[in-house]
């Protein structure tokens, strides 16, 4: 063990001095709760970002395909399913599934009230999982008889509860066009996706239904909804639909498709940036104060050392190791609170939200171990380099005027 790590160890674990304690706690504590707060930020953050995009996701995919017209009304212009172009883009390792749909602007009166609504119509191809986990009471539509299914209708928590509804009600829907139509329909589910820009707008029913209204052929559809591997293959994913897509269609991400949420999303990566900044300050500002009043503490320790033919560097080293060991306890419990809230939060959803204005009823966490581990060596490095600075003050102490003054 060398001079400078063996006083080191001495001062850290041995000394008796109360104020001196008193500091170097009070530091401790700030760097606990500096990278706990670090950590939670980031979790949290991350945990938004993935819920509020498998929500966004799991109801309108992750590309649609339409046709390639100025056509950006909720009603969707017609084209014929292409099997070929489905099944060419299918052999894509980046897409997992492509189903067809439709939409068409409808108005629901039930009740005594009126609400205006867009109907979404999909076929016994489409994936359900997202509608089986935001299911609040009833089922999915049934497509095994279409005529039946045709008849069904899922609408969201947010609709049934402004229109005082309940799953097995009628409703009647109503189709602005010429002639007028309406439809009446029983409620077969009530879904709650989390999203108030959905769960205001959207029902969901069949596309048989949409192309009878509409005077389509049986081939006809409103468009493709396709689901990449993953959100990150995205843009790759669209970007091979374009190889295959024909020239009649046109593609767009679910980014393109709701913007302002996806804006949002990317203002929080602002917000965490700026809390890792002002926690990082916060507990170097707190390492820079208890290593100075350290340093003058020990004053004529360090006039003894340098009289007996210690060197700047040496004595530096000392308070530097003392401030890693200092940090290093900071680290460690500063994970044990972020880590051990986030677990906690992650499993009980103690911690809950506003879902209007939040998109979701609980406080969500998405641990990345990769986070974790580059705020601990961040934390440290940074620390270190800025109290270099600080530790220099060992060279200007005199060693005769602080044995003189002990």
């Amino acid at each position: 063990m060398g001079f400078s790590s063996f006083i080191a160890g001495r001062i850290t674990f041995k000394s008796k001095r109360t104020f001196s304690k008193l500091i170097v706690r009070i530091a401790v504590i700030g760097i606990m709760l500096g990278l706990g707060v670090m950590i939670l930020s980031m979790a949290i953050v991350r945990g938004f970002k993935q819920e509020i995009r498998e929500k966004i996701r799991g109801f309108a995919g992750d590309i649609q395909v339409v046709k390639f017209d100025l056509n950006n009304s909720y009603e969707n212009s017609p084209f014929i399913a292409d099997d070929d172009f489905v099944k060419q883009s299918l052999k894509s390792k980046l897409i997992t599934h492509i189903s067809p749909f439709a939409t068409k602007p409808g108005i629901i009166k039930a009740n005594d009230e009126i609400e205006g609504v867009v109907l979404k119509g999909v076929d016994s191809h489409y994936d359900w999982q997202f509608f089986k986990n935001a299911l609040v009471e009833g089922k999915v539509i049934d497509f095994k008889d279409s005529v039946e299914a045709q008849k069904q209708i899922m609408i969201s928590r947010q609709t049934a509860d402004r229109m005082k509804l309940k799953t097995g009600d009628d409703l009647l829907m109503y189709f602005v066009q010429e002639p007028l139509r309406k439809r009446k329909f029983t409620i077969c589910g009530i879904y709650s996706a989390g999203v108030d820009e959905v769960d205001r707008t959207f029902v969901i029913g069949s596309l048989s239904l949409i192309q009878r209204l509409n005077n389509w052929e049986p081939y006809e559809i409103g468009g493709y909804e396709v689901r990449a591997t993953g959100f990150d293959q995205i843009r790759q994913a669209n970007s091979a639909l374009a190889a295959t897509m024909p020239v009649r269609l046109k593609s767009y991400t679910v980014m393109e498709s709701y913007p302002t949420i996806f804006e949002w999303l990317e203002l929080l990566n602002v917000n965490a940036r700026v809390m890792l900044i002002l926690m990082t300050i916060v507990a170097v500002i707190n390492m820079i104060s208890a290593l100075l009043i350290m340093i003058l503490e020990r004053t004529a320790m360090i006039g003894m050392f340098k009289a007996l033919g210690a060197a700047n560097w040496a004595i530096q080293k000392i308070f530097l190791y003392n401030a890693t060991y200092l940090i290093g306890l900071g680290l460690l419990l500063g994970n044990l609170f972020g880590l051990g809230l986030a677990l906690f939060q992650q499993h009980t959803h103690f911690f809950t939200l506003d879902a209007a204005s939040y998109y979701m009823s609980f406080v969500p966490i998405l641990i990345d171990w990769k986070d974790v581990v580059l705020l601990n060596i961040g934390t440290l490095v940074i620390c270190l380099l800025v109290l270099i600075i600080p530790s220099s003050l060992v060279a200007k102490i005199s060693p005769v005027k602080s044995i003189r003054f002990k």
